[in-house]
């Protein structure tokens, strides 16, 4: 656990009136990124709940670094209606004790990492849903987390968006010195192989992991990266691993 930021090891979850998810295996290195992709009910979320801390397993360990905060990204941006950008992003610092001014002055410079440095007073019914889930990941980031986790934060922007958005996640993990941990989830094999490191699938029947694959190339890629042959390979590779992956009658 020395060179890992969080990790599962045998970790099974109970729900009422389903199977349950696991056992899964699981280690995070430090400032690795991690994807984890799977059909639908397979724990991808689960995963990230029980690395966050939000949720215990009914069996098994889950062990995280006794150092460095973690941030959460959701779905959904999950921002104060009623709260500025500035006020949003600053509310995890303001919570943790630190001063207001204080917190705002870093929510200010989060913001302005994420290209919203104009935007602090714009409430979120005045956002576009790119502008919003900036808010949401300057938020998760302002508190310098050694673990960062993200559920899907992409799925409902269009493809521009997406990709401006997994460049500034690159460019934000990759300025930070010691760079964080990622772990995230996505449907997406190419937003997987791109973003990450290595991806992780998880069984449709059990939600053990059935599949590790390190992806080709070093992080950040270079321009034009997915047009390499060896990227379309991984993504290929992967689709695969997802394939046998799913349950028999989805598989294609």
């Amino acid at each position: 656990m020395a060179d890992a930021a969080a990790a599962l090891a045998g970790a099974v979850v109970r729900y009422p009136g389903r199977p349950p998810i696991g056992p899964i295996d699981l280690t995070v290195a430090h400032g690795e990124i991690v994807a984890l992709v799977g059909p639908s009910g397979a724990g991808k979320s689960t995963i990230l709940r029980l690395l966050a801390g939000l949720e215990r397993p009914s069996e098994g360990e889950v062990r995280r670094a006794t150092t460095g905060a973690t941030g959460f990204v959701f779905q959904a941006p999950t921002l104060l209606p009623w709260a500025d950008a500035l006020i949003n992003v600053a509310l995890p610092l303001e919570l943790a004790g630190l001063a207001p001014a204080a917190a705002r002055e870093r929510a200010a410079a989060a913001l302005a990492a994420v290209g919203l440095g104009d935007r602090l007073d714009a409430r979120p019914r005045q956002l576009s849903g790119g502008m919003a889930m900036r808010v949401s990941l300057a938020r998760a980031l302002v508190t310098e987390p050694d673990l960062l986790l993200l559920d899907e934060p992409f799925a409902a922007l269009d493809s521009v968006t997406r990709r401006r958005l997994i460049e500034d996640l690159h460019r934000l993990w990759s300025g930070r010195a010691p760079r964080p941990a990622i772990v995230f989830v996505t449907h997406d094999v190419e937003e997987a192989v791109y973003l990450a490191g290595r991806a992780i699938v998880l069984d449709a029947a059990t939600g053990a992991v059935s599949a590790s694959l390190a992806s080709p190339g070093a992080l950040p890629r270079p321009l034009d990266w997915r047009a390499d042959a060896a990227y379309r390979h991984a993504v290929e590779e992967l689709a695969a691993a997802l394939s046998r992956a799913m349950p028999a009658d989805q598989a294609a």
